[in-house]
């Protein structure tokens, strides 16, 4: 049978798997609810039925290892100090509970790799999307948040303590009004999804025939990227702008990775990706205006390749 590594994608509401070949073949994929509010045990439980389900259908004998990317920070150490959305997550060693865990139920004491889910979503990309011609690059996922993941020499960056990456608090006007964690101004305060939404939603009181509104059934809650982008298509105005909106604060951030870690190539993730060429544009041309023309040279900002299987296949590449 073709040996596999089980990749892991700990989510808010849902945990992905994915059986994963080393060559990168997409083998199977199943999810299990994540319960969060019922506690850690809850949790572990349902990654063991994720994991019991293709080790079912590929054989514990081809078992690689099993790789997890969580929604925290993991230290160097192994611990996670907390999880979102999981109340009693304290400290955790995760790789280690697995390991005691699937040796209790399936007598089998497989490598373990746990690390940070938009880490491990550049992994991914590095391994087997658009990153993989490349040994350094940065990805930047927008979705509820923005999460970053730096790659350098093909491996991740992890920093001091493991901690490294923290892309979306990057501040862009420390005089903002805006708020987000304790930091002014920062990329995630000013385009995460939520506030894309805001920034639109504020437009449309001055151009209330927008298409955009007509898209949303006239329920404004309902608006996402793919609304706004597919406004774009259109030559909507209002959605137009709130793209070129998005791409300068991204651009300026990016700028600023630019002149700290000489890296060229950027990889953005996340439904703002869809956006393509409506929000890179002038993403591209802000990085160019915040760093130096010197270091302009084979500078590209590019849409990730994997989408939702980014955060699956880069953790199962934790295992190769």
């Amino acid at each position: 049978m073709t040996q596999f590594a089980i990749g892991i994608d700990v989510g808010a509401t849902s945990i992905k798997f994915a059986a994963v070949s080393k060559a990168g073949e997409f083998l199977s994929e199943t999810r299990e609810p994540t319960e969060g509010e019922k506690g850690k045990s809850a949790v572990v439980q349902n990654l063991l039925k994720g994991i019991s389900a293709l080790m079912a259908a590929h054989g514990h004998e081809s078992l690689l290892g099993v790789g997890v990317g969580v929604p925290g920070v993991v230290g160097y150490n192994g611990i996670i100090k907390t999880l979102t959305n999981i109340p009693d997550w304290h400290d955790v060693n995760l790789a280690e509970l697995l390991q005691s865990e699937m040796k209790t139920h399936f007598g089998i004491v497989p490598t373990v790799v746990v690390e940070n889910d938009a880490n491990v979503a550049a992994l991914g990309e590095s391994a087997f999307g658009v990153g993989k011609p490349f040994k350094d690059f940065v990805m930047i996922t927008l979705g509820t948040g923005v999460g970053g993941g730096i790659i350098l020499d093909k491996k991740i960056f992890r920093g001091s303590t493991g901690a490294a990456g923290e892309l979306g608090h990057i501040t862009i006007d420390f005089n903002s009004d805006t708020l987000h964690a304790g930091i002014c101004g920062s990329i995630e305060g000013l385009i995460g999804h939520r506030q894309i939404t805001a920034f639109a939603q504020k437009l449309l009181q001055h151009t209330p025939s927008s298409l955009i509104v007509e898209l949303c059934g006239g329920d404004l809650s309902k608006l996402e990227p793919k609304i706004l982008t597919d406004a774009a298509k259109a030559g909507d105005q209002v959605a137009l702008q709130v793209w070129q909106f998005v791409g300068e604060i991204l651009g300026v951030g990016i700028g600023t990775l630019v002149s700290v870690l000489d890296v060229r190539k950027f990889v953005i993730g996340g439904g703002v990706a869809g956006a393509g060429d409506f929000v890179l544009k002038p993403t591209l041309e802000q990085a160019k205006r915040f760093s130096l023309e010197a270091m302009h040279e084979g500078l590209e900002i590019l849409p990730a390749e994997l989408g939702n299987r980014a955060g699956v296949m880069g953790a199962a590449a934790l295992c190769f």
